[in-house]
């Protein structure tokens, strides 16, 4: 049986939420549950929200250019596997469009490059156009475009 949730006032919600802010960056659409989850809503709600915008707390496009980079360097996302992400975060399509654009070209296709040459060494494959298949079905479920993925690919001979 679940326990009843605490019924927390408004200002301790407010100290609750300044500190998830602070913790990391966060999109609104994470306030937003996090401060409904706290058993906050409505008025309350939006004000606690406008408040965290006006005092720096939360700022959209700064957690987008944020997760984009963090995914692109910690778990080498690609683009559009960052933009669903950022998607599914609420973030607006203008600023994934920017949060996108920090990535570094070259970086990119260096990344991608990189995974396939990783990838390649732990793949067994019958033959090689198995084995390409398998690569590119990789570098797809880690969202890099199917145009880049194959032009690496005659690159490199594979």
């Amino acid at each position: 049986m679940e326990s009843p949730k605490k019924v927390i006032t408004k200002n301790e919600a407010v100290s609750k939420i300044e500190s998830y802010c602070a913790y990391q960056e966060r999109s609104q659409k994470e306030v937003r549950y996090k401060l409904i989850d706290l058993g906050i809503y409505g008025e309350d709600l939006e004000t606690i929200i406008s408040d965290l915008i006006q005092q720096n707390f939360l700022n959209e496009e700064r957690f987008a250019k944020a997760y984009a980079l963090g995914k692109f360097r910690m778990k080498q996302w690609g683009k559009i596997k960052i933009r669903q992400g950022l998607k599914l975060k609420g973030v607006p399509e203008k600023l994934i469009q920017k949060a996108l654009k920090q990535i570094d070209d070259d970086d990119y296709y260096q990344t991608l490059a990189t995974l396939l040459d990783k990838k390649t060494l732990q793949t067994v494959a019958k033959n090689p156009i198995q084995n390409r298949y398998k690569l590119s079905q990789y570098a797809t479920a880690k969202g890099y475009e199917r145009d880049l993925i194959f032009e690496i690919l005659r690159d490199k001979e594979l």
